[in-house]
């Protein structure tokens, strides 16, 4: 139950049409997990804690940069050298004293996501490699588990939504591009209003997924160019040959990348 001092935080979802108590009950009980605490993980875990979404896990391994600090809007200079992940439950619990904090101060990795994702209501991958973004789809598919997918290089962004039996990352983007192809944040750059845009639709994704209000981004792909600030959708059926999920599968072990380009610069 909503305690007694909650009505006032959380008065405006009280109000909203479909949410209401049951909508907020619903994220009181729920456990989100975010996989990387950077520029994307950084509006995902303010605004679910201020939500009040009742149990939160960060994961990350690395450590808070100076460079980071362009866009990780949950970080401050202080916080460099420190782990993300415990620099941002930090400044979650700050914000919302009420919810239950799980860190993993570690990188997912093919031997332990299975184990730190059972928990786990909903997943957001939020991290910036490729290796990783394979990982967690892979294996929130294999675990039937629902989550959304967010990335950004430069001024665009690209966003979507699993949950099980619609289209997953696979579908879309078979296998990564070879490693002499790849651009990351740290290659090309990043702009920082674009990561905090993308972050909180994430944010918004996980929140309708928990309390069942909208429409999600599932078998459709959202791509945004901040430099027009244009939106499209595009629609994603999910592929019958697809390696992981098609009816034939050849992923059925979890593999990671050996590649991991942002590590320690991301």
């Amino acid at each position: 139950m909503i305690s007694a001092s909650s009505p006032d935080r959380y008065s405006r979802h009280l109000l909203l049409r479909g949410f209401g108590d049951e909508g907020q009950e619903r994220l009181l009980n729920s456990k989100v997990l975010i996989a990387g605490a950077g520029g994307l993980g950084s509006p995902c875990a303010l605004y679910l804690a201020a939500a009040g979404v009742g149990t939160i896990g960060v994961a990350d391994g690395d450590l808070v940069s100076l460079s980071n600090l362009q866009r990780q809007i949950i970080h401050a200079t202080e916080d460099v050298g420190r782990n993300k992940a415990a620099s941002a439950a930090e400044k979650m619990q700050r914000a919302n004293a009420d919810i239950q904090l799980r860190t993993y101060e570690q990188f997912l990795t093919e031997d332990n996501i299975l184990d730190v994702i059972a928990p786990y209501d909903f997943v957001l991958d939020c991290t910036d490699s490729y290796a990783s973004k394979y990982l967690i789809n892979d294996a929130c598919v294999m675990a039937g588990k629902a989550f959304c997918c967010g990335g950004v290089v430069e001024y665009a962004g690209q966003l979507m939504t699993h949950v099980p039996g619609a289209a997953c990352y696979r579908c879309l983007f078979p296998e990564p591009p070879a490693e002499r192809h790849l651009q990351t944040c740290s290659t090309v750059g990043v702009l920082g209003p674009a990561v905090g845009i993308m972050g909180s639709m994430q944010a918004a994704e996980a929140l309708k997924f928990l309390t069942g209000i909208g429409d999600l981004l599932t078998n459709q792909l959202l791509v945004f160019d901040s430099l027009d600030m244009t939106f499209q959708k595009f629609a994603v059926a999910r592929d019958a040959s697809c390696s992981l999920c098609g009816s034939d599968p050849t992923v059925t072990q979890l593999r990671e990348y050996s590649f991991q380009p942002c590590r320690g610069r991301s």
